[in-house]
């Protein structure tokens, strides 16, 4: 294993045809690293189809979905389905769950009256169900009589909340057993995270230990500009309207912004990212750089660093090169 705590993962990505995950999935877990997660973005695979595909194909690795909308499962039925992988993939399963891309929960009718409660009831029932509890809850949005399961996971998986903004990191903190940070997540950003978490881990609600996984942008060059360059475009387009607060805890977070809503273009803003700017918003650089990015994210409290191949770019070459990330972090 990694240094304590320090775990090295991938992310399939979601535009993937099925007829490659079998063998992608075998191949990250063949190069090395610690988990592999797949995403549920509408309208492309389903989240929980995808991770049972991986866990069946593959035998160590764990696997985890970040993130489910939790409006689009009744949390009883998305308990069933869970439950059954984690029973079948013991210790080797983790979901997650946040609030929906706004726009997509409204095409599918789902948006809730308050997102708020929904992620907040939905993580508490799920978690209490994963643990053979029996529930009943009269919420804004859960709604459950004497609901238990039949056949509760001997190891009950971690159940993670993926969210972004102070009040849903606080939620996350009060009632999930972890947070997904997504990209680009710096070590500024995850000390600001973290600590807007930990106003919420004085809920009565609040389990023991609420670990933190980050996605980051992966580029491994042995040369380190080559690597910068490569990872150029994909963190301009990161840069979105939902991603910008995670700007403002870096030392050059206001000059950044600037640069962004100055922009007409991705290309524009491309060009305008300065070295060291794509340096702190992605893991880039030769081997010891990319291990040593991974430490300093650990450091700033991430328990799982997940290494996302550049758009474009060869899966299996990424995640053979993540692979080489986590044996030096053996070594």
């Amino acid at each position: 294993m990694p240094e304590a705590g320090a775990r090295v993962g991938v992310r399939i990505p979601r535009e993937l045809p099925e007829n490659q995950l079998i063998d992608l999935a075998r191949h990250a877990e063949q190069a090395g690293v610690d988990e592999v997660w797949v995403v549920e973005d509408c309208f492309y695979a389903g989240g929980i189809a995808t991770a049972a595909t991986i866990l069946a194909a593959t035998e160590k690795v764990a696997v985890g979905i970040g993130v489910l909308p939790v409006v689009a499962r009744n949390p009883a039925i998305a308990a069933m389905e869970l439950a059954m992988l984690a029973g079948l993939h013991p210790g080797r399963f983790v979901v997650a769950f946040g609030h929906g891309v706004a726009s997509w929960m409204r095409q599918i009718g789902a948006y809730p009256s308050s997102p708020l409660a929904a992620l907040e009831e939905t993580l508490l029932a799920v978690r209490r169900l994963l643990a053979g509890e029996r529930v009943s809850m009269a919420g804004q949005h859960v709604q459950l009589d004497d609901v238990v399961l039949e056949f509760p996971p001997t190891v009950a998986p971690p159940v993670l909340a993926g969210v972004r903004r102070p009040k849903s990191l606080a939620v996350s903190g009060a009632v999930a057993d972890g947070t997904i940070l997504a990209e680009p997540a710096a070590p500024e950003y995850v000390r600001a995270a973290r600590a807007k978490i930990e106003k919420g881990r004085t809920a009565d609600t609040a389990p023991e230990r609420h670990s933190i996984v980050t996605y980051n942008w992966f580029s491994l060059d042995d040369d380190p500009e080559r690597a910068r360059e490569r990872a150029r475009l994909t963190v301009a387009l990161s840069l979105t309207p939902g991603a910008l607060a995670h700007l403002e805890p870096l030392p050059f977070g206001e000059e950044l912004l600037a640069v962004v809503k100055d922009s007409a273009t991705t290309e524009e803003l491309a060009a305008r990212l300065r070295p060291e700017w794509i340096d702190q918003l992605s893991v880039s650089g030769d081997l010891d750089r990319c291990a040593e990015r991974v430490r300093e994210l650990h450091d700033a409290g991430s328990d799982s660093v997940i290494l996302l191949p550049l758009l474009g770019e060869p899966e299996a070459d990424s995640f053979t090169a993540a692979g080489r990330v986590a044996a030096k972090l053996r070594a």
